[in-house]
């Protein structure tokens, strides 16, 4: 096998594997618009109701807690 049949060969084998490649990516592509189109005709993409708002917990930090962690900073950037 000579040289010039090899690099024949090999271009067609990549040209082979990036059709391969390009034709998976192209049904990818049209599997997740129809699964798109599936979900939106089901009506599971709407999002879940969210809890009234006196129903959160407040999850900021209150005023002990952030004096504590300022201590524990302070005291760990004298020790290091």
């Amino acid at each position: 096998m000579t040289i010039g049949e090899m690099f024949g060969q090999s271009g067609v084998l990549m040209l082979l594997g990036m059709g391969v490649v390009f034709g998976f990516l192209i049904i990818l592509i049209i599997v997740m618009v129809i699964e798109q189109k599936i979900i939106h005709a089901f009506g599971l993409d709407k999002d879940v109701e969210e809890k009234p708002a006196s129903a959160t917990v407040n999850t900021r930090p209150q005023g002990p807690v952030v004096a504590a962690i300022s201590a524990a900073v302070q005291q760990y950037r004298k020790t290091n």
